[in-house]
């Protein structure tokens, strides 16, 4: 029996230009190496708009508010018994789209980042959950 769920943020960057931010996961952490959108975890009390907010700070340095972040999409792990009687919990990423912030943004936390066009994100190695995230956005098939 799975064990509750951890709901997730992710932010989607977009430029003026048609590129997008993508985060590189640092070593050490599961999914280590591979690209994502940044965020992380919801703590418990806190509206999603409200951690990508947070968490944005953290990892990247920049300011955003919340009214300026649009939901898009998300995409779930459905958990596992894991052969214990907790289980693992379920993943909920919600990824929210963001056309404005203030600051530039930098790889505060991570092993960097980078602007990619929808294109180039196709290609990039990522997380299962970041892949599906990416396809709905940018309409892959």
């Amino acid at each position: 029996m799975t064990k509750g769920w951890i709901a997730v943020v992710a932010g989607a960057l977009e430029s003026g230009d048609g590129q997008w931010l993508m985060h590189l996961r640092p070593e050490g952490k599961h999914h280590a190496g591979l690209w994502e959108f940044p965020g992380g975890k919801v703590d418990p009390g806190e509206l999603p708009a409200a951690a990508l907010v947070r968490e944005l700070a953290e990892e990247l340095g920049i300011d955003c508010v919340a009214s300026d972040l649009v939901p898009c999409g998300f995409a779930e792990t459905p958990g596992s018994d894991g052969g214990d009687a907790e289980g693992s919990p379920a993943l909920v990423i919600m990824l929210y789209r963001i056309a404005r912030w203030q600051g530039e943004p930098q790889a505060l936390e991570g092993a960097g980042m980078g602007w990619f066009t929808p294109e180039e994100i196709a290609a990039l190695p990522k997380p299962p959950l970041d892949a599906e995230l990416a396809a709905r956005l940018f309409h892959f098939r």
